[in-house]
């Protein structure tokens, strides 16, 4: 869990913020390249500028040499031209890179999301983590997304320092040559030291006091949690989601999303991050640019009268002035930048947290057969994580190559929690399931869906080519990819398309793409189920959002379909069960019975009977 910022150590902030750096290193190496050369140049540049300049006020003040200017207008000039020529290359470059950092970091945890246990997926512990990750980007950077920014930083202030170090060195050892008795004191050793005291004491107490400013965010994250989520809603899916669009105007929801944004907006004058802006957190922050004027006050009224004194020319104002005013910012960022490093520690804690979230499923390593299979449940009962409930009990069946398999129940009775241990997006709390008399466990798991082609409920199409959607591959058998279309009924709908199974599904990366009624959705993730061609076919309420003509055709088809496959049927149309070989009932997790539709209904005191008679009485 995230950790407090009063007891994170430094040595735990350094070792995160290295890591992160490390996750950065292996997604984009040219990041982590382009931002330290294109800092170091920007840092140094205008010092080149800020000596010549001087040099060249200088040899107006004095000498006034035409030989000199010249030397010195022109090497102006020119240092100026190729800096800033090598500064354009390199901010291209860096930003070139920068312009992904959004899509790789999304691409590190969507990563994460792809190869965890599917257990974990249905975690609220999980789904909380993922929405602090985002909310911490979103608000303030915060994060992976804070390092590199940071990196940046760090890289131009220290250089920045080290630039401005030569340059004002000199500031302090040059004696003042007057004989003016007031200003000889700044020859004096103890108001040297007392000045720089001052200077740096002043310039290490503005960044701090921003840090502590920034603190702020940090120390009332996890109150804001659910009033960043309820206003990343509200912009980012409320008004974008074409399938909430309709529910929207209907009931209004937009009042009541607006409303809940009103109650739970972490910054309400009421809210102790407001209340904060505009007391301690502001006041930091007020501090922070006050003391920063003081700074520039100070270094103006030094140099000045060290100027006065005779210590150096006109010239040398520009420089030291500009020097130590660099110095200043330098330290400034750099000091501000740790500080944002250390209040980011705890936001790292949460990204490392999800991202070493361990798989605990057992991957396997023995190959699958690839002829021959039954699947046996033995004494398999199962609750999802953190329940107290089971929701399967004692469950035992086989399934073979080939049977026509019907799951029936009512809503909640344990059908889908079947087929996701079927499919071993689960593993069972007790008891196992075999396949040809071993543990599924004890299989490769990639080797072991690969025996499955499941259209589930909530399916998904993606705003790609129907060819892309049947057969989820780049590279694709055409001829194949029109053949499932086909035999899942979309013939007629394929013949009118222009662009045939290259046509885009949707409109939103391509203006000619179609919209698709739930039922040719359907039935296109029908195809894509016939495309993948796997040894068992599970269909989840695979006729729902067909008309009673096209589920008919369906269910006529059904048999050259999936062909000699294994086929588990869940339907709440228990018309549909008449094409398969075997019922099975559920009722509260446990299998209560087992036969044919013909055994089924001629048992009247059964849970099947019930069921049918509920629907048929409807059509008699």
């Amino acid at each position: 869990m995230k950790k407090n910022k009063s007891s994170v150590s430094f040595k735990e902030a350094v070792r995160l913020t290295l890591r992160g750096l490390t996750v950065w290193w292996r997604e984009n190496p040219m990041l982590l390249l382009s931002v330290p050369m294109c800092g170091i140049v920007d840092a140094l540049a205008p010092y080149a500028d800020i000596w010549l300049l001087a040099h060249l006020i200088d040899e107006i003040a004095g000498g006034r040499d035409p030989q000199m200017l010249k030397v010195y207008t022109f090497a102006l000039m020119g240092t100026s031209a190729a800096l800033s020529l090598l500064s354009a290359g390199l901010n291209r470059w860096k930003n070139v890179q920068l312009a992904g950092l959004w899509h790789i970091q999304n691409k590190v945890f969507n990563e994460k999301l792809l190869s965890m246990d599917f257990a974990d997926m249905d975690d609220a512990h999980v789904q909380e983590l993922r929405s602090q990750i985002w909310q911490n980007t979103d608000s303030g950077g915060w994060g992976l997304y804070k390092l590199i920014y940071s990196f940046d930083a760090i890289i131009r202030a220290v250089f920045s320092i080290l630039g401005a170090l030569l340059l004002t060195a000199s500031l302090f050892l040059l004696p003042v040559t007057t004989d003016n008795e007031g200003l000889m004191i700044l020859n004096h050793p103890i108001f040297i030291l007392l000045i720089i005291a001052v200077m740096f004491g002043v310039t290490f107490a503005a960044p701090l006091l921003s840090v502590k400013a920034s603190s702020y965010w940090v120390k009332y994250a996890d109150e804001n949690q659910l009033g960043n989520r309820l206003f990343g809603f509200w912009l980012g899916e409320l008004g974008n989601d074409h399938s909430k669009a309709l529910d929207i105007r209907i009931y209004r929801q937009d009042i009541l999303s607006r409303n809940n944004l009103k109650k739970y907006n972490p910054f309400i004058p009421t809210s102790k991050l407001a209340k904060a802006a505009r007391g301690s957190m502001g006041g930091y922050r007020a501090l922070s640019g006050a003391v920063s004027q003081i700074f520039v006050g100070v270094t103006y009224i030094f140099v000045c009268l060290k100027a006065l004194g005779g210590a150096f020319g006109a010239g040398s104002i520009v420089k030291y002035v500009s020097a130590i005013i660099a110095l200043s910012n330098g330290l400034s960022m750099l000091i501000e930048t740790l500080g944002d490093l250390r209040n980011n520690t705890s936001f790292l804690h949460t990204v490392f947290e999800f991202l070493d979230m361990p798989n605990k499923m057992n991957q396997g390593d023995s190959p699958v057969s690839k002829k021959g299979y039954e699947v046996e449940f033995h004494n398999v009962s199962f609750k999802y994580p953190g329940q107290e409930n089971y929701t399967l009990r004692n469950v035992s069946m086989a399934l073979h190559e080939g049977q026509r398999l019907a799951i029936v129940g009512m809503n909640g009775s344990g059908k889908t929690t079947f087929i996701k241990l079927l499919c071993r997006l689960y593993d069972p709390t007790e008891g196992e399931i075999l396949l040809n008399g071993i543990d599924i466990s004890h299989y490769s798991y990639d080797e072991y869906l690969k025996l499955f082609s499941a259209v589930f409920q909530d399916y998904k199409l993606f705003a790609f080519s129907l060819a892309a959607n049947v057969s989820t591959q780049q590279d694709y058998d055409s001829e194949r990819v029109r053949d499932c279309l086909v035999r899942a009924g979309l013939a007629e709908r394929l013949e009118s398309l222009e662009n045939g199974i290259e046509t885009a599904i949707g409109r939103d990366y391509e203006n000619d793409g179609i919209d698709l009624s739930g039922g040719e959705a359907q039935k296109i993730a029908l195809a894509r189920a016939l495309y993948k061609d796997a040894p068992f076919v599970v269909l989840d309420e695979p006729t729902a959002a067909l008309d009673p003509l096209a589920e008919a055709e369906v269910y006529a088809n059904f048999n050259r379909l999936v062909a000699d496959k294994a086929s588990i049927f869940i339907s709440h149309r228990l018309s549909s069960c008449r094409f398969c070989d075997d019922i099975i009932v559920f009722d509260h997790g446990e299998i209560v019975q087992h036969g044919s539709h013909e055994e089924l209904v001629r048992d009247n005191g059964g849970k099947y009977y019930e069921l049918w008679q509920a629907q048929a009485q409807y059509y008699n």
